[in-house]
């Protein structure tokens, strides 16, 4: 779902995150048709990023653990 909403609404895909002033940059970036296409790749590799931010935390985490 939230990947959907990174390639159509990029900049809401930020502020659903908490991030306010990337947020704007991407609204700004994507008010030019040209920009679109580069804001909506940007939010979903940021996206896939903190997925692999918050998987790699929790291995971390379980590895310590032990």
């Amino acid at each position: 779902m939230m990947t959907l909403i990174a390639i159509f609404f990029p900049s809401l895909s930020f502020l659903l995150r908490g991030k306010l002033l990337t947020a704007l940059l991407c609204l700004i970036l994507q008010i030019t048709l040209i920009g679109w296409i580069p804001a909506a790749i940007w939010a979903v590799v940021s996206l896939q990023n903190s997925r692999a931010d918050r998987r790699n935390a929790k291995l971390i985490k379980a590895v310590r653990t032990r």
